[in-house]
């Protein structure tokens, strides 16, 4: 199996990116990884090139670069190249934390989409209070949906949780404003009608104050909505801990506590840190492309191959297109 990854794409390119490789080589012995980059600012991180190699480039896509022309005018960007190697058959898949919008756009123009999908959807798995997680999807592939666009975002996050994660049954559930099942505008009332009648485990809708308590294993919802779910789970998540961390530092008496509960308070950020599930798929390509956060470290980026090596195993792209199909 050989991945390519975007090497400068993220805020700690390409350090962080190469050691990430060089552990995930190291636990997968069937793992092949292609770097996609500066050849001499990558080769300043390795240690190893045991099972990594390195395709040179000078070009990359930057995070204000406007997605679709940068696809376009930059073709030989660090990005577009990963994705042109997946094109080619030379990887199985491609990862990057660069420019969210231009990867999609990678992934639509040089990947292509599954056939029968209408609309891709990005897919991160966000934590719960229980350690299981659950898939989000769409998070803002595309602003709109329609109700079968959210029907094929149910079948994809389903195959997705039973394949990778390793859930037999996957329960689907519909972002909505309310458990009721005539609640919410047209758009989740239709949706709700042909959710009910797929070929997946629909247990209903969910409402968002709900979602971290592990309702569903696969949520869905439009890609405006989606967005602001997990943009406000990842505010709410850092303002509480910047809030504890204040209270804990307040005084001598809170920072012995603080001292005290040190190992424990360590456990429930990593607990909630999403970078422990990979990076968010954009699921209905033609082949596994993930998206890893931007701020990923090494232990992310490992997460992210492993995620993807996992994708891959499993023949993910094939039972979704299978089940397109049918």
């Amino acid at each position: 199996m050989k991945l390519a990854i975007d090497a400068m794409g993220g805020d700690h390119a390409p350090k962080e990116v190469v050691l990430g490789a060089m552990k995930a080589v190291k636990e997968f012995p069937d793992l092949e990884i292609l770097l996609v980059g500066k050849e001499n600012e990558i080769s300043n991180h390795m240690t190893n090139r045991e099972k990594i190699s390195v395709l040179h480039t000078e070009e990359k896509i930057l995070a204000t670069d406007e997605p679709v022309r940068a696809v376009r005018r930059k073709q030989t960007a660090s990005m577009v190249l990963a994705a042109q190697q997946v094109a080619d058959g030379t990887a199985d898949a491609c990862i990057s934390a660069g420019n969210t919008g231009a990867l999609m756009a990678s992934g639509l123009f040089v990947i292509g989409r599954i056939e029968g999908i209408e609309r891709p959807a990005l897919a991160p798995t966000l934590p719960t209070i229980d350690g299981n997680g659950f898939v989000l999807l769409d998070v803002g592939a595309n602003a709109d949906a329609k109700p079968e666009h959210l029907l094929q975002f149910a079948i994809m996050g389903s195959i997705y949780a039973q394949k990778v994660r390793g859930i037999a049954k996957p329960r689907v559930g519909l972002l909505n404003i309310g458990t009721e099942e005539k609640k919410g505008n047209e758009l989740t009332r239709l949706a709700f009608d042909l959710l009910r009648e797929a070929d997946i485990h629909f247990v209903g809708n969910v409402e968002a104050r709900d979602l971290l308590e592990g309702s569903a294993d696969v949520v869905v919802t439009d890609g405006f909505t989606g967005n602001m779910v997990l943009k406000t789970i990842e505010g709410t998540a850092m303002s509480v801990f910047t809030m504890l961390k204040t209270a804990l530092m307040s005084n001598m008496k809170s920072k012995l506590a603080a001292g005290i509960l040190k190992p424990e308070l360590r456990g429930i950020k990593n607990q909630m840190d999403y970078s422990e599930y990979g990076g968010a798929g954009l699921f209905g390509l033609k082949a596994p492309v993930i998206k890893a956060h931007g701020s990923s470290d090494t232990n992310a980026y490992f997460n992210a191959i492993r995620q993807t090596r996992e994708m891959v195993q499993h023949d993910v792209i094939k039972n979704i297109s299978s089940m397109i199909k049918n």
